[in-house]
């Protein structure tokens, strides 16, 4: 997952991509393993690098606070424009979260055939569950997610290929 974040007037752009148990960050030119130990009600226990971290995240829309060591950084997520002929709907593709939450299950694996309306996952947030289901029929190219996983909002969750019907 790619993202710009603003902080202090300057634009870090932050690179996360899932490597094992853990993720790989990149911001700028540096790069560290990270690993979600427990997170929940804003504390994150974190493993960076393999040093235990204790983080506290809290949110207001496209703000960020997060305080580690004593160290507090605002930061605003930049919004980014929708692909042109989106519409704000899905397509075959990349499915993303519609808000922050927790992926309380997935119900497929990389490679399975599914049916337009299948649910695919769950996601938790704001104490509701939201049903991400498939926008055609086609195949699970890439799961993004895993099970237990916090999302954020516009995050890829699931790669689907259209599949043709035919009659």
């Amino acid at each position: 997952m790619k993202t710009n974040f603003e902080h202090n007037s300057k634009t870090y752009s932050i690179d996360i991509v899932p490597s094992g148990k853990s993720h790989r960050a990149t911001i700028e030119d540096k790069s560290v393993d990270v690993e979600i130990l427990h997170a929940e009600d804003g504390k994150w226990s974190l493993l960076i690098d393999g040093e235990r971290v204790i983080a506290y995240v809290s949110s207001d829309g496209a703000k960020r606070w997060v305080t580690m060591d004593g160290r507090t950084f605002a930061l605003t997520k930049q919004s980014r424009a929708r692909k042109s002929g989106s519409g704000g709907q899905h397509s075959a593709g990349e499915l993303t979260a519609p808000m922050p939450g927790l992926v309380r299950s997935v119900n497929v694996a990389e490679g399975e055939t599914v049916a337009k309306g299948q649910t695919l996952l769950a996601l938790e947030a704001m104490k509701m569950e939201i049903r991400i289901h498939a926008p055609v029929d086609g195949v699970v190219k890439k799961l993004l997610v895993k099970q237990g996983q916090t999302v954020e909002r516009e995050q890829n969750l699931i790669i689907i290929e259209s599949q043709t019907s035919k009659v």
